[in-house]
């Protein structure tokens, strides 16, 4: 018995479309999914006062106010923090070394609002100097360890635990 292509192409067809049946919704974005990082010009009306982020855990005592690449940072123990109106905590430098705006530095992601487990962010970018990336390696509902890494010193691996404050 002969077949004709185009009975082969019918059912290649139904095959592909019984397939696709079962694919589910696409996920609307979360975490850091829409946000640039680094972010090359943060616009300052982004930016709320103060940082009530429960997943960040700087240390240091705040340190007063400063203003870096126009925007309005906390000073926690040398570093320059900005949290945005969605909870985004946004490192942007540290006093003496490195501003975010300047030399080609850029603002990274000191922590998300909504960390999830496989997530992964830039910290800040100072070209040879700052390129870490840091990673959600484990989470509960408590707790999240973060795994940070940099091609600059290639095997060097920082774990971090990060426990929620309520």
């Amino acid at each position: 018995m002969r077949t004709t292509g185009g009975l082969a192409a019918v059912v290649l067809t139904a095959a592909t479309l019984v397939g696709c049946g079962t694919a589910s919704p696409v996920s609307p974005p979360t975490g850091i999914d829409e946000l640039v990082v680094p972010t090359p010009s943060p616009a300052p009306e982004d930016f709320v006062d103060g940082i009530d982020n429960p997943w960040f855990g700087a240390a240091g005592e705040p340190g007063g106010t400063a203003e870096v690449d126009g925007v309005t940072v906390t000073v926690l123990g040398g570093d320059y923090y900005a949290q945005d109106r969605r909870g985004n905590v946004w490192w942007f430098g540290t006093e003496g070394e490195w501003e975010a705006g300047v030399d080609g530095a850029q603002a990274g992601l000191a922590m998300p609002a909504e960390p999830r487990y496989g997530d992964s962010w830039r910290t800040a970018y100072v070209p040879g100097e700052v390129e870490d990336v840091a990673a959600v390696t484990e989470m509960d509902e408590d707790t999240i360890v973060l795994e940070t890494t940099s091609p600059l010193d290639p095997g060097r691996v920082e774990r971090r635990t990060v426990d929620k404050r309520d």
